[in-house]
């Protein structure tokens, strides 16, 4: 097999084998050059669009809006832990976790003492049940005399 010596030849080699190849094979091979072309074009449009957002300065006016917002948060950040360690050391932290402990404790106690009471109640019912229709038996008699 000898190689071809010009571009020319070269390319007359190409286009005569495109024409021997099938139907699938060359749309397959069409399909490989337009997005190679897609490429090309989209690599100039990038490029161009770097080159025009430099030129305009909003590279810049985003570097910096960046930077600020990283200034600000390291400012807050600082701030945040400054008060937390403030809050920790004057006990306050340590107060509402007792505060808060109290008040789990206190609400368990009434949870308790309202199944106690709902129990009772629940134990009570028929008798009290009992005595209103004895009460309701003798009043209805009362009236009948």
């Amino acid at each position: 097999m000898s190689s071809s010596s010009t571009p020319e030849e070269a390319g007359a080699f190409v286009s005569t084998t495109a024409t021997t190849v099938d139907a699938d094979t060359q749309r397959t091979v069409d399909s490989i050059k337009n997005i190679a072309k897609n490429i090309r074009e989209a690599s100039s449009r990038i490029r161009d669009t770097v080159r025009t957002l430099h030129r305009s300065g909003a590279i810049d006016e985003l570097t910096q809006a960046i930077q600020e917002a990283m200034i600000a948060t390291r400012d807050t950040t600082q701030e945040i832990s400054a008060t937390a360690r403030d809050l920790r050391e004057r006990g306050v932290i340590r107060d509402t976790a007792g505060a808060i402990e109290e008040t789990a404790i206190a609400a368990k106690e009434t949870a308790e003492t309202v199944k106690g009471s709902a129990q009772q109640v629940k134990k009570a019912a028929p008798k009290t049940a009992e005595t209103l229709r004895d009460l309701s038996s003798k009043t209805k008699k009362t009236k009948k005399n």
